[in-house]
């Protein structure tokens, strides 16, 4: 008589906003891997789909009710068994969750996100809905343990979780809690790990990067960070996104400036330029604070690359105010800038502030920042055109055409660098590969993105 064989239970994942969330799902997906649970490539076809959400504003929670509500869908035609919703819109829903999508068979917060294998198989036992919810997270995460989606040689490093600034638009320390550094040899022993695993970029995230340390009494914690990884092995860039403008110290301007592997671009979300606005928003900010910390940016480092986030339809924006946040853009000449509708998220003090301004209204505004955006970003690539730069290939495709991008552009956000034509045929020029450094030679443009040539 022979044994049936049981059947591997499989897990399709979804994963939904920012590189932080994208790190908690790479944990999440290591565990269900560890407990011998199998990873479906097609979700849509599993015995578990898992959606680890976010739900920072409207757009990114649509985009989660709708990937739960197509999951549903499968589940009612026989195709998935179970759905179980993770991530930052279960933590910041909760149970109501269960009346918004009929049909979610678990809800899982935050901080039991390191249990979600045991929580799958659970679920698959359970008759009915589960809410695995505990309060605001207040545990470090340990991200050693990671099973990485994306490409082997670029890898995003969390320096800190959750975050103690009081925006009044923002919704992230109820979320994710108050700012918890994590531990310096923690994140260095990730960093070797990412490292000896083929990673030579490193994309250094938190809330605010540049306040590092401060909750651990670290002096210049970023700074002496970014000293501290430069010394691992294999890297070749390290690169610094989410700086809050007021942690932009002399010591870390200082230190970036004289690296070697710390990349000459910052990611500094100023939000807006407008003095009204900006202690609307309980940011510290001014605008001459901020014009002052642009000047001193190209000054110690003539050849940065900044990138910037804003806010228009801010309550009380008024046109004098917005004419304020153009000229600024206008003066600063972001080498690329992302813009944002204000969304009146509930549990947010701005939410219920008088002077809401019209959605016709943010709509407007926000395509003429991005059409000012788009001819200074043109310009800026224009002028690269006969210039020579390092570029990390991030794909081939055929002999005739690669991706990359140079140190200028961050993975999943920025523009890239198209390359076109055969590498050269001479003895010693680099494979064209992912993670391969060539030498570009840039030969025109193409829209955001810039066309090179390998030389």
């Amino acid at each position: 008589m022979t044994r049936k064989t049981r059947k591997p239970v499989t897990v399709g994942f979804i994963a939904l906003g920012c590189p932080k969330n994208l790190v908690d799902s790479e944990r999440m997906l290591a565990q269900i891997a560890q407990a011998g649970l199998l990873v479906a490539a097609e979700p849509e076809r599993a015995d578990v789909v898992v959606i680890n959400t976010c739900g920072f504003i409207a757009p990114a929670k649509e985009e989660s009710l709708d990937a739960i509500r197509q999951a549903v869908k499968a589940k009612r035609t026989g195709a998935v068994h179970k759905v179980i919703v993770a991530g930052c819109l279960s933590q910041r829903a909760g149970a109501g969750l269960l009346n918004e999508v009929e049909g979610i068979d678990a809800i899982v917060g935050l901080e039991q996100r390191d249990a979600i294998a045991q929580i799958i198989q659970d679920t698959l036992a359970a008759g009915k809905p589960s809410i695995y919810l505990g309060p605001v997270p207040c545990a470090v995460a340990d991200d050693r343990t990671r099973l990485r989606v994306g490409p082997a040689h670029s890898a995003y490093l969390r320096v800190s979780e959750g975050c103690s600034h009081r925006c009044s638009f923002c919704t992230i320390p109820a979320i994710r809690g108050p700012y918890r550094s994590k531990p310096p040899e923690l994140i260095l022993d990730e960093a070797r790990e990412l490292a000896a695993s083929g990673a030579v970029e490193l994309n250094l995230i938190g809330q605010d990067t540049t306040i590092y340390g401060r909750d651990l009494n670290m002096r210049n914690g970023l700074a002496s960070l970014l000293t501290q990884i430069e010394q691992i092995p294999g890297l070749a860039w390290i690169r610094i996104l989410y700086a809050y403008p007021t942690g932009m110290t002399d010591a870390l301007i200082e230190t970036i400036a004289r690296s070697k592997k710390g990349v000459h671009y910052l990611d500094i979300p100023i939000q807006h330029a407008s003095d009204t606005i900006l202690k609307a928003m309980r940011r510290p900010d001014t605008n001459r604070r901020l014009r002052r910390l642009v000047e001193r940016l190209r000054a110690a480092i003539p050849d940065i690359v900044l990138r910037t986030t804003l806010i228009v339809g801010f309550p009380g924006e008024t046109q004098k105010e917005f004419d304020e946040l153009a000229e600024f853009v206008r003066w600063a000449r972001f080498d690329a800038l992302g813009v944002f509708t204000f969304y009146p998220e509930s549990g947010t003090s701005a939410a219920g502030f008088p002077d809401q301004v019209p959605d016709e209204v943010k709509q407007k505004r926000l395509e003429e920042l991005m059409l000012m955006q788009q001819e200074i970003a043109f310009d800026r690539n224009e002028r690269r055109i006969g210039s020579e730069l390092q570029c990390l290939i991030d794909s081939v495709e055929g002999r005739d055409m690669a991706r990359g991008r140079f140190y200028g552009q961050a993975p999943d956000i920025d523009s890239m660098c198209l390359i076109k034509g055969r590498p050269p045929a001479r003895r010693g020029s680099p494979k064209r590969a992912p993670g391969q450094f060539v030498q570009v030679r840039v030969t025109g443009t193409q829209y955001y993105d810039l066309l090179v040539r390998q030389i």
